[in-house]
């Protein structure tokens, strides 16, 4: 009798299918949306459920389309332990037909994402990043640190990582 082993590697090599499809979105997609997406692909790993999402991020605007993400965002999330790697591209339609999520950092990007979404359940899956804030009451937005200076960038930080934490607790606590 013959008995057919796996190799060890072979269940891990496998990728699944993720459940959540997130996109953070901001103006250039230089600053927030890719700090966004760095932060919370780190928290999906350390809770060991990264295989469940997929998480990216876009501009409204084209400006820094193919860019890195901003240098001062860069040190910034760095001296947290984020890798901002991610090049910067604008939003597009066929983004709402990918993503489950479309998450803006302030009342300017989300009046541009509805205006880009075709449908009213395309509309459906726009959301603001602020509102998974649980440590910074009376915080509407993720404000843009792009003309500011290191207080600013930190303050976005700080906001970026207490947003995705709850976003991430209440898609996990669906599931």
């Amino acid at each position: 009798m013959s008995t057919t082993m796996n190799h060890p590697h072979q269940q891990s090599e496998q990728k699944a299918t993720p459940t959540t499809r997130i996109l953070f979105v901001c103006l250039g997609n230089i600053c927030r949306s890719p700090a966004a997406q760095a932060v919370m692909e780190q928290m999906v790993e350390r809770r060991g459920v990264a295989q469940r999402f997929e998480i990216d991020s876009a501009g409204i605007g084209a400006w820094h389309t193919g860019q890195l993400p901003d240098h001062r965002m860069r040190e910034h999330g760095s001296r947290r332990g984020y890798a901002l790697t991610h090049r910067a591209r604008q939003v597009k339609r066929t983004d709402f037909d990918r993503y489950d999520y479309i998450i803006g950092m302030d009342e300017e990007n989300l009046h541009d994402l509805r205006r880009v979404a075709a449908t009213q359940e395309n509309a459906r899956k726009i959301g603001s990043l602020a509102h998974y804030l649980r440590h910074h009451p009376g915080q509407a937005t993720v404000p843009d640190p792009y003309y500011g200076g290191p207080r600013d960038f930190e303050l976005a930080l700080d906001l970026i990582e207490d947003a995705c934490e709850g976003l991430l607790d209440e898609l996990l606590a669906r599931a």
